[in-house]
């Protein structure tokens, strides 16, 4: 099983979800999610195997979200147009984001990554 781990280096979450897979030695693929954001079709599989609504998967209390107003913006917007936006902009994605192509977590609570991740 190969995890592909989102994160960004000076968010709090991803810090504690690192360190957390790595106690449990847990081995990942580390992917910065501001220089490689997710593509499209990556982001569609993993929404869909997360069981979340896409509006889950928004970093709303990051500075690009509130800058590019999107609380009120979201809920006109179609499911394609917000695919292209997060895909774009990988600050406006929820994080860490990790996946192993047959189930998805995002953000860190511990008790979802035991539930998922722990061997």
């Amino acid at each position: 099983m190969v995890i592909t781990y989102y994160g960004y280096p000076n968010c709090g979450s991803c810090k504690k979800a690192k360190a957390w897979l790595d106690a449990q030695g847990i081995t990942y693929h580390d992917v910065h999610i501001v220089e490689t954001p997710p593509s499209i079709d990556e982001l569609k599989k993993i929404v869909e195997t997360s069981g979340l609504p896409l509006k889950k998967f928004y970093n709303t209390s990051g500075m690009k979200y509130r800058e590019l107003g999107l609380k009120d913006k979201i809920a006109s917007m179609s499911e394609d147009e917000q695919y292209e936006l997060l895909s774009s902009e990988g600050m406006l994605i929820k994080r860490p984001l990790v996946t192993d192509g047959l189930k998805a977590t995002v953000g860190f609570k511990e008790s979802d990554f035991e539930e998922n991740w722990k061997r």
